[in-house]
Protein backbone atom coordinates (compact mmCIF):
# COMPACT_ATOMS: atom_id res chain seq x y z
CA UNK A 1 0.00 0.00 0.00
CA UNK A 2 1.52 3.50 -1.01
CA UNK A 3 1.50 6.50 1.66
CA UNK A 4 -0.37 8.48 -0.26
CA UNK A 5 -3.62 5.89 -0.13
CA UNK A 6 -3.49 5.89 3.79
CA UNK A 7 -4.56 9.88 3.83
CA UNK A 8 -8.45 8.63 3.95
CA UNK A 9 -7.53 6.80 6.85
CA UNK A 10 -5.50 10.00 8.90
CA UNK A 11 -7.03 11.92 11.55
CA UNK A 12 -7.78 15.84 10.84
CA UNK A 13 -6.03 17.07 14.26
CA UNK A 14 -7.23 20.48 13.82
CA UNK A 15 -8.53 21.39 17.14
CA UNK A 16 -7.63 25.04 17.55
CA UNK A 17 -11.63 25.93 17.49
CA UNK A 18 -10.56 29.78 16.32
CA UNK A 19 -11.89 31.64 13.21
CA UNK A 20 -10.29 34.25 10.90
CA UNK A 21 -13.28 37.03 12.32
CA UNK A 22 -12.26 36.56 16.06
CA UNK A 23 -8.11 37.22 15.08
CA UNK A 24 -9.50 40.80 12.76
CA UNK A 25 -12.08 41.86 15.91
CA UNK A 26 -8.92 41.38 18.22
CA UNK A 27 -6.56 42.77 15.76
CA UNK A 28 -8.86 46.06 15.82
CA UNK A 29 -9.76 46.21 19.14
CA UNK A 30 -5.89 46.02 20.52
CA UNK A 31 -5.52 49.10 18.65
CA UNK A 32 -8.31 50.99 19.95
CA UNK A 33 -7.04 49.60 23.64
CA UNK A 34 -3.67 50.62 23.32
CA UNK A 35 -4.40 54.39 22.16
CA UNK A 36 -6.80 54.59 24.90
CA UNK A 37 -4.50 52.91 27.55
CA UNK A 38 -1.69 55.35 26.95
CA UNK A 39 -3.99 58.34 27.39
CA UNK A 40 -5.75 57.29 30.48
CA UNK A 41 -1.89 56.52 31.98
CA UNK A 42 -0.36 59.88 31.38
CA UNK A 43 -3.86 61.90 32.44
CA UNK A 44 -4.09 59.44 35.39
CA UNK A 45 -0.34 60.31 36.31
CA UNK A 46 -0.89 63.71 35.76
CA UNK A 47 -4.38 65.01 37.47
CA UNK A 48 -3.40 62.27 39.97
CA UNK A 49 -6.13 60.45 39.89
CA UNK A 50 -5.61 56.57 40.88
CA UNK A 51 -8.96 55.48 39.99
CA UNK A 52 -8.25 56.67 36.26
CA UNK A 53 -4.80 55.86 36.42
CA UNK A 54 -6.46 52.33 37.79
CA UNK A 55 -8.64 51.91 34.44
CA UNK A 56 -5.17 53.14 32.46
CA UNK A 57 -3.56 50.23 33.92
CA UNK A 58 -6.69 47.83 33.62
CA UNK A 59 -6.52 48.68 29.62
CA UNK A 60 -2.94 48.15 29.23
CA UNK A 61 -3.82 44.29 31.23
CA UNK A 62 -5.80 44.09 28.26
CA UNK A 63 -3.23 44.75 25.51
CA UNK A 64 -1.00 42.12 27.14
CA UNK A 65 -3.72 39.73 26.66
CA UNK A 66 -4.93 40.62 23.50
CA UNK A 67 -1.24 40.37 22.20
CA UNK A 68 -0.65 36.72 23.52
CA UNK A 69 -4.53 36.26 22.39
CA UNK A 70 -2.92 37.29 18.37
CA UNK A 71 0.21 35.45 18.91
CA UNK A 72 -2.29 32.28 20.04
CA UNK A 73 -4.11 32.40 16.70
CA UNK A 74 -1.47 33.16 14.33
CA UNK A 75 0.51 30.24 15.97
CA UNK A 76 -2.15 28.08 16.07
CA UNK A 77 -3.25 28.29 12.50
CA UNK A 78 -0.12 28.28 11.16
CA UNK A 79 1.04 24.97 12.73
CA UNK A 80 -2.45 23.27 12.43
CA UNK A 81 -0.91 20.37 10.94
CA UNK A 82 1.94 20.34 12.10
CA UNK A 83 2.90 16.66 12.95
CA UNK A 84 4.87 17.60 15.38
CA UNK A 85 2.33 18.48 17.72
CA UNK A 86 0.36 14.84 18.32
CA UNK A 87 -2.93 16.65 18.93
CA UNK A 88 -2.70 19.73 17.05
CA UNK A 89 -2.31 23.11 18.34
CA UNK A 90 -5.74 23.56 20.37
CA UNK A 91 -4.47 24.03 23.55
CA UNK A 92 -2.16 27.13 21.93
CA UNK A 93 -4.95 29.57 22.95
CA UNK A 94 -5.44 27.87 26.27
CA UNK A 95 -1.50 28.19 27.31
CA UNK A 96 -2.18 32.12 26.15
CA UNK A 97 -5.25 32.67 28.47
CA UNK A 98 -3.54 31.09 31.14
CA UNK A 99 -0.39 33.62 30.90
CA UNK A 100 -2.63 36.49 30.49
CA UNK A 101 -4.53 35.49 33.76
CA UNK A 102 -1.31 35.21 35.32
CA UNK A 103 0.14 38.50 34.48
CA UNK A 104 -3.50 40.32 35.00
CA UNK A 105 -3.37 38.80 38.93
CA UNK A 106 0.18 40.86 39.18
CA UNK A 107 -1.32 43.79 37.78
CA UNK A 108 -4.19 43.57 39.80
CA UNK A 109 -2.10 43.29 43.50
CA UNK A 110 -0.11 46.42 42.26
CA UNK A 111 -3.17 48.23 41.67
CA UNK A 112 -4.57 47.20 45.23
CA UNK A 113 -1.49 48.54 46.70
CA UNK A 114 -0.61 51.59 45.10
CA UNK A 115 -4.64 52.43 46.15
CA UNK A 116 -4.30 51.11 49.74
CA UNK A 117 -1.54 53.63 49.76
CA UNK A 118 -3.39 56.26 48.19
CA UNK A 119 -6.42 56.34 50.92
CA UNK A 120 -3.22 56.44 53.85
CA UNK A 121 -1.76 59.28 51.93
CA UNK A 122 -4.30 61.08 49.63
CA UNK A 123 -2.95 62.84 46.99
CA UNK A 124 -4.62 66.03 44.99
CA UNK A 125 -6.31 65.47 41.81
CA UNK A 126 -7.45 67.30 38.72
CA UNK A 127 -10.68 66.56 37.91
CA UNK A 128 -12.26 68.36 35.53
CA UNK A 129 -9.20 66.73 33.27
CA UNK A 130 -9.76 63.00 34.33
CA UNK A 131 -13.32 63.14 34.05
CA UNK A 132 -13.03 64.04 30.55
CA UNK A 133 -10.49 61.02 29.77
CA UNK A 134 -12.47 58.83 31.82
CA UNK A 135 -15.75 59.24 30.26
CA UNK A 136 -13.37 59.11 26.52
CA UNK A 137 -12.01 55.48 28.06
CA UNK A 138 -15.76 54.48 28.88
CA UNK A 139 -16.64 55.34 25.09
CA UNK A 140 -13.85 53.45 23.19
CA UNK A 141 -14.42 50.27 26.01
CA UNK A 142 -18.27 50.41 24.36
CA UNK A 143 -17.24 50.53 20.85
CA UNK A 144 -15.10 47.56 21.65
CA UNK A 145 -16.93 45.73 23.16
CA UNK A 146 -19.56 46.23 20.69
CA UNK A 147 -17.08 45.19 17.69
CA UNK A 148 -16.83 41.56 19.66
CA UNK A 149 -20.36 41.27 20.69
CA UNK A 150 -21.54 39.91 17.73
CA UNK A 151 -18.63 37.40 17.00
CA UNK A 152 -19.07 36.32 20.48
CA UNK A 153 -23.02 35.40 20.70
CA UNK A 154 -22.54 34.12 17.31
CA UNK A 155 -19.75 31.69 18.68
CA UNK A 156 -21.81 30.72 21.96
CA UNK A 157 -25.09 29.82 19.88
CA UNK A 158 -22.94 27.38 17.50
CA UNK A 159 -21.79 25.75 21.28
CA UNK A 160 -25.02 25.55 22.27
CA UNK A 161 -26.47 23.65 19.81
CA UNK A 162 -23.03 21.01 19.18
CA UNK A 163 -22.05 20.47 22.78
CA UNK A 164 -23.11 19.23 26.47
CA UNK A 165 -23.46 22.07 29.31
CA UNK A 166 -21.54 20.09 32.17
CA UNK A 167 -18.41 22.93 30.82
CA UNK A 168 -17.92 26.37 28.92
CA UNK A 169 -16.51 24.93 26.07
CA UNK A 170 -15.27 28.38 24.61
CA UNK A 171 -13.19 29.72 22.35
CA UNK A 172 -11.08 31.54 25.85
CA UNK A 173 -9.06 33.97 23.68
CA UNK A 174 -12.45 35.46 22.32
CA UNK A 175 -14.36 34.93 25.93
CA UNK A 176 -11.17 36.58 27.73
CA UNK A 177 -11.59 39.50 24.72
CA UNK A 178 -15.47 39.90 25.23
CA UNK A 179 -15.68 40.01 28.95
CA UNK A 180 -12.62 41.77 29.80
CA UNK A 181 -13.97 44.68 27.85
CA UNK A 182 -17.12 44.25 29.83
CA UNK A 183 -15.18 44.23 33.00
CA UNK A 184 -13.10 47.78 32.04
CA UNK A 185 -15.88 49.16 30.76
CA UNK A 186 -17.46 49.00 34.65
CA UNK A 187 -14.36 50.05 36.12
CA UNK A 188 -14.29 53.15 33.89
CA UNK A 189 -17.96 53.87 34.83
CA UNK A 190 -17.06 53.44 38.35
CA UNK A 191 -14.22 55.93 37.86
CA UNK A 192 -16.34 58.32 36.66
CA UNK A 193 -18.80 57.85 39.63
CA UNK A 194 -16.11 58.05 42.21
CA UNK A 195 -14.01 61.35 40.11
CA UNK A 196 -18.18 63.51 39.97
CA UNK A 197 -18.17 62.46 43.35
CA UNK A 198 -14.84 63.87 44.81
CA UNK A 199 -15.20 66.87 42.96
CA UNK A 200 -18.81 67.95 43.61
CA UNK A 201 -19.37 66.10 47.30
CA UNK A 202 -15.94 66.49 48.06
CA UNK A 203 -15.43 62.42 48.52
CA UNK A 204 -12.03 62.61 47.89
CA UNK A 205 -11.46 59.00 49.43
CA UNK A 206 -13.74 57.67 46.82
CA UNK A 207 -10.93 57.90 43.95
CA UNK A 208 -8.62 55.40 45.88
CA UNK A 209 -11.49 53.08 46.76
CA UNK A 210 -12.52 52.52 43.11
CA UNK A 211 -9.15 51.75 42.42
CA UNK A 212 -9.58 48.93 44.73
CA UNK A 213 -12.67 47.80 42.86
CA UNK A 214 -11.28 47.79 39.86
CA UNK A 215 -7.99 45.63 41.07
CA UNK A 216 -10.67 42.98 42.51
CA UNK A 217 -12.69 42.93 38.81
CA UNK A 218 -9.13 42.18 37.60
CA UNK A 219 -8.73 39.84 39.67
CA UNK A 220 -11.75 37.62 39.51
CA UNK A 221 -11.27 37.93 35.77
CA UNK A 222 -7.78 35.86 36.65
CA UNK A 223 -9.39 33.53 38.83
CA UNK A 224 -11.68 32.32 36.39
CA UNK A 225 -9.21 32.21 33.85
CA UNK A 226 -7.09 30.52 35.28
CA UNK A 227 -9.56 28.05 36.32
CA UNK A 228 -10.87 27.19 33.09
CA UNK A 229 -8.15 27.23 31.11
CA UNK A 230 -5.90 24.88 34.18
CA UNK A 231 -8.21 22.19 33.67
CA UNK A 232 -7.49 21.59 29.88
CA UNK A 233 -3.89 22.36 30.30
CA UNK A 234 -3.94 19.55 32.92
CA UNK A 235 -5.91 17.26 30.60
CA UNK A 236 -8.52 16.96 33.42
CA UNK A 237 -11.43 14.67 33.17
CA UNK A 238 -14.48 15.73 31.58
CA UNK A 239 -17.61 16.43 33.13
CA UNK A 240 -20.22 13.21 34.44
CA UNK A 241 -22.58 14.19 31.59
CA UNK A 242 -19.99 13.45 28.81
CA UNK A 243 -19.18 10.48 30.47
CA UNK A 244 -22.25 9.03 31.25
CA UNK A 245 -23.34 9.84 27.35
CA UNK A 246 -20.18 7.52 26.61
CA UNK A 247 -21.05 4.72 28.82
CA UNK A 248 -24.73 5.24 27.94
CA UNK A 249 -23.93 5.06 24.26
CA UNK A 250 -21.37 1.90 24.36
CA UNK A 251 -23.40 -0.24 26.71
CA UNK A 252 -26.86 0.38 25.23
CA UNK A 253 -25.67 -1.75 22.22
CA UNK A 254 -25.53 -6.19 22.74
CA UNK A 255 -23.73 -7.03 25.66
CA UNK A 256 -20.85 -4.36 26.04
CA UNK A 257 -18.98 -2.79 28.97
CA UNK A 258 -16.98 0.01 29.65
CA UNK A 259 -13.99 -1.58 31.53
CA UNK A 260 -12.05 1.73 31.18
CA UNK A 261 -12.85 4.97 30.05
CA UNK A 262 -10.66 8.27 29.82
CA UNK A 263 -11.89 11.60 28.48
CA UNK A 264 -9.69 14.38 28.13
CA UNK A 265 -9.70 17.94 26.52
CA UNK A 266 -8.18 18.99 23.32
CA UNK A 267 -8.55 22.20 23.26
CA UNK A 268 -11.14 24.53 24.02
CA UNK A 269 -14.11 22.59 22.40
CA UNK A 270 -13.19 19.04 21.61
CA UNK A 271 -12.55 15.83 23.32
CA UNK A 272 -10.15 12.75 23.43
CA UNK A 273 -11.69 9.63 24.42
CA UNK A 274 -9.76 6.30 25.47
CA UNK A 275 -12.01 3.24 25.95
CA UNK A 276 -11.70 -0.42 26.43
CA UNK A 277 -15.04 -2.32 25.79
CA UNK A 278 -15.41 -6.03 27.07
CA UNK A 279 -18.30 -7.73 25.47
CA UNK A 280 -19.20 -11.74 24.08
CA UNK A 281 -19.44 -10.41 20.51
CA UNK A 282 -16.57 -8.33 19.48
CA UNK A 283 -17.49 -5.94 16.78
CA UNK A 284 -14.30 -3.88 14.68
CA UNK A 285 -13.48 -0.89 16.03
CA UNK A 286 -14.97 1.53 14.03
CA UNK A 287 -18.75 -0.34 15.15
CA UNK A 288 -18.15 1.30 18.56
CA UNK A 289 -16.46 4.40 17.40
CA UNK A 290 -20.04 4.73 15.14
CA UNK A 291 -21.81 4.75 18.08
CA UNK A 292 -20.70 7.70 19.66
CA UNK A 293 -21.27 9.91 16.57
CA UNK A 294 -24.11 11.49 18.55
CA UNK A 295 -21.89 13.12 21.35
CA UNK A 296 -20.06 16.07 18.95
CA UNK A 297 -17.63 16.98 21.40
CA UNK A 298 -15.54 13.88 20.82
CA UNK A 299 -13.12 14.41 18.34
CA UNK A 300 -10.56 12.04 18.14
CA UNK A 301 -11.29 8.33 19.92
CA UNK A 302 -9.64 5.32 20.34
CA UNK A 303 -11.34 2.09 21.20
CA UNK A 304 -9.79 -0.86 22.30
CA UNK A 305 -12.17 -4.58 21.85
CA UNK A 306 -11.69 -7.46 24.67
CA UNK A 307 -13.87 -10.56 24.16
CA UNK A 308 -14.79 -11.69 27.16
CA UNK A 309 -13.25 -14.58 29.03
CA UNK A 310 -16.53 -16.21 30.78
CA UNK A 311 -18.78 -19.20 29.05
CA UNK A 312 -22.22 -17.90 27.70
CA UNK A 313 -22.96 -15.37 25.40
CA UNK A 314 -25.91 -12.53 25.02
CA UNK A 315 -28.13 -15.27 23.22
CA UNK A 316 -28.16 -17.22 26.13
CA UNK A 317 -29.84 -14.27 28.02
CA UNK A 318 -26.36 -12.98 29.38
CA UNK A 319 -27.97 -9.43 29.74
CA UNK A 320 -24.24 -8.03 31.02
CA UNK A 321 -21.17 -9.90 31.17
CA UNK A 322 -19.17 -10.05 34.31
CA UNK A 323 -15.78 -8.00 33.34
CA UNK A 324 -12.49 -10.52 32.58
CA UNK A 325 -9.60 -10.35 34.56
Amino acid sequence: MHEHDMDGWRHSHDFGGHSGRAETSTRRVIALTAVMMVIEIVAGTASGSMALLADGWHMATHVAAFGITLFAYRYARIHATNPRYSYGTGKVGVLGGFASAVALAMVALMMALESGMRLIEPQAIHYSQAIGVAVAGLVVNLVCGAMLHDHHHDHDRAEDHDHDHDHGHHDHNLRAAYFHVLADALTSLFAIVALLAGKYVGWTWLDPVVGIIGALVIARWAWGLLRDSGHILLDATAGEGTQAAITRAIESDADNRIADLHVWPLGPRHYAASLSVVTHDPRPPEHYKALLREIPLLAHVVVEVNRCCDVGSASEGVAKPPLCH
